[in-house]
């Protein structure tokens, strides 16, 4: 059947050329997963080329983020010393997000950095990835030449071997489209016809809105830095770059730490930690002051004993007037007084020495069976002691 099945027409493909200047081709490339801490992160590679000298520019990131993509492209430009006049992409996440035949949606983030480095981003066709073959080319190139059997302690090393490799082994192989020079020789060609870099880069930080609980800790990234206790219960701004983490409440910076890439871990400030601890213990130094108390009375403060003096009323005896705490004493009306104040009725005696007590004749018998033995009484009945009248419109009924 393979024999007999017939075979689609060969392709054939055009080799493009470009001019000094004019174009650059983006891509990322995976290299597996970088273990930091007990955090276990991809390492990503964005790689730059320019299409006519083929000089390139590698710079590796834990992820593939929006943010990361931006951070490359400013090295790269950096790198350079000039921007191209045109980026090709293929049609990732951080530079299309939506696509209908001709119609593209850039990353709105992706334009305001065109905008500000004055480049067209040029999108290929769906599953075209061969209209960027030198950037493809050129991570396999950095797959075999660099990334094999390489050895490097942190991300920091690893790009500084990067830098250093594209800057000297990369730069002084022979040039694809001519073998008489070296891609440095060709770049130095190219390099005036580049576009210059503007006045100041662009931001790079990473800006996420998060919200402190009780405890004085921003969550970001997996880990938790500390924040001002004075800032707990709010919702504070993230500004964060590769090396530290700002966090910020409007305009005002509460704190600068160091970035880990680590999971679960607790960046803390001492001082932060210092101003909590002196308000907690300000805040419970009454709990001290009761257990003075309790050990020895008469050392009880005098400010707290008049306060008690002025919540606690005297009594009818005129031996307790105006005391803050004193015995149980017989009152009028029979009954006493106690710490609060509040009058304790004696047993026997209603609460109000006016208005006598109504007597509470016993329940009858003949009521306590079942529903159907409840009998249907008159309205005037009185109804027995501890038994609830339910209210009918015709008659009154005991429960």
């Amino acid at each position: 059947m393979a024999r007999l099945r017939p075979r689609p027409a060969a392709q054939a493909y055009l080799r493009l050329r470009t001019l000094p200047g004019e174009q650059a081709q983006v891509d990322w490339a995976h290299f597996g997963k970088l273990t930091v801490g007990r955090a276990v992160r991809p390492l990503m590679a964005f790689v730059m080329v320019l299409s006519y000298s083929r000089h390139l520019c590698l710079r590796c990131y834990l992820g593939a983020a929006m943010n990361y993509f931006i951070c490359g492209h400013v090295e790269a430009f950096a790198a350079f010393n000039s921007v191209p006049r045109v980026l090709l992409y293929d049609n990732l996440k951080s530079a299309v997000l939506e696509r209908s035949g001709d119609a593209i949606r850039f990353h709105p983030t992706l334009l305001e950095l065109a905008a500000h480095y004055r480049f067209e981003p040029r999108p290929v066709a769906v599953a075209r990835g061969n209209e960027k073959g030198r950037v493809e080319r050129a991570i396999r190139f950095v797959r075999e030449a660099f990334f094999a059997a390489r050895t490097f302690r942190d991300l920091d090393d690893l790009n500084a071997q990067a830098a250093a490799w594209c800057e000297g082994a990369c730069a002084d192989r022979w040039c694809p489209q001519d073998r008489a020079r070296t891609v440095r020789t060709v770049f130095a060609e190219e390099a005036p016809r580049l576009l210059a870099l503007p006045e100041n880069p662009f931001p790079t930080e990473e800006r996420i809105e998060v919200s402190v609980g009780k405890s004085p800790y921003a969550r970001f990234d997996l880990n938790d830095y500390t924040v001002p206790h004075t800032h707990v219960n709010r919702t504070l701004s993230v500004l964060a770059t590769l090396d530290t983490v700002r966090i910020l409440d409007g305009s005002a910076v509460l704190a600068i730490h160091r970035r880990t890439f680590d999971r679960g871990a607790q960046i803390e400030i001492k001082a932060h930690l210092e101003a909590l601890v002196t308000h907690k213990r300000a805040a419970r130094a009454h709990r001290a002051q009761d257990r003075l108390h309790h050990a020895a009375p008469g050392a009880k403060p005098l400010h707290l004993a008049r306060r008690r003096a002025r919540r606690t009323p005297g009594c009818a005896h005129p031996r307790s007037a105006g005391t803050a705490r004193h015995p149980r004493r017989e009152c009028a009306g029979g009954g006493d007084r106690r710490r609060t104040g509040r009058r304790r009725r004696a047993p026997g005696r209603r609460a109000s020495l006016h208005r006598p007590a109504r007597p509470r004749p016993r329940p009858s018998p003949a009521h306590r069976g079942g529903p159907a033995q409840r009998p249907a009484l008159a309205r005037h009945q009185r109804a027995p002691a501890g038994v609830k009248r339910l209210r009918t419109a015709d008659h009154g009924v005991y429960r």
